[in-house]
């Protein structure tokens, strides 16, 4: 389509820097983006949408137990359940108890598709995620410790070696953590130099965030080790997601379409050995 001669004479019109200025956004700054998971933000939107293509490819094809770290916020745990898995999750409190919703089209409850295979069943437990004391030995088939949850546990070591416990052999985990790209973006945000000349070396990354919380951040070699030192062998680990969150919200602004390309795109990107997310994934098996 091409231009009217108004909107030609608009755009060939100078216009100051401050006039340019004034309509650009305010630029986001690393913790605005990654503090709090607002699921109305077009970032949000695609990074769960990744997570959960990311969760149906790792589940396994068998039904079986598992056990879900994740805490509240965590979209996984339906979507094991519906797979036909019956899933346990952990909680820090009662009330934080997920609640089925019922969604409404045009006034009446829609009927959902048959299933392929019978779902799961899904329990709440109140408890504390790092030590996994409720739990016998060896009686999950996978644990899913999603939503940089060991990140948050700064003794990664020993949650670790509680999942491994759990696990039975041959059983897998799913565990995504904040790696040192977030935290020296973190670092630098917060004019902490002296920390960010010596964080890429570092054996233990701890990064404070704006509102006083502390996370764990991890090079892939060094998840890697971790996992090994746990009695686990590592099948992979890759970025959560490559695409900045900057150029996310771009593109979905200008096309509200564009969620499944997105997707899609970053399915393929992460599969590549480049570790320059902010999050890292990885999965791990338990030895038979």
């Amino acid at each position: 389509m091409r231009p009217s001669s108004s909107s030609a004479a608009r755009l060939s019109a100078p216009r100051s820097s401050a006039d340019s200025a004034a309509e650009l956004p305010p630029p986001r700054s690393t913790a605005a983006h990654f503090a709090t998971t607002d699921s109305l933000s077009a970032y949000w939107q695609f990074y769960w949408a990744v997570a959960g293509a990311q969760l149906a490819r790792w589940l396994p094809r068998e039904p079986g137990r598992i056990l879900d770290l994740s805490g509240p916020d965590f979209r996984g745990a339906p979507r094991a359940v519906a797979a036909g898995h019956d899933v346990v999750t952990l909680l820090p409190s009662v009330d934080l108890a997920p609640r089925r919703t019922l969604n409404l089209v045009n006034g009446h409850a829609p009927v959902p598709a048959p299933p392929r295979r019978p779902p799961g069943r899904l329990r709440s437990v109140v408890g504390d995620s790092t030590f996994l004391s409720s739990f016998a030995t060896g009686v999950f088939e996978g644990v899913i410790a999603d939503n940089r949850v060991l990140s948050q546990h700064l003794v990664t070591e020993a949650s670790l070696a509680e999942i491994a416990r759990v696990l039975r052999p041959g059983g897998r985990t799913l565990l995504c953590v904040d790696s040192v790209v977030l935290g020296m973006a973190l670092l630098a945000e917060q004019d902490c130099w002296p920390e960010l000349s010596y964080a890429s070396n570092a054996d233990v990354l701890l990064v404070p965030w704006p509102d006083g919380a502390i996370t764990r951040c991890f090079t892939a070699e060094q998840l890697a080790e971790l996992l090994t030192e746990a009695g686990l062998e590592l099948e992979w680990v890759k970025p959560r997601t490559v695409l900045s969150a900057s150029t996310v919200e771009m593109v979905m602004g200008s096309d509200q379409h564009a969620l499944g390309r997105l997707v899609e795109m970053e399915l393929k990107a992460a599969d590549s050995d480049d570790y320059v997310g902010v999050h890292l994934l990885a999965s791990a098996v338990k030895p038979a």
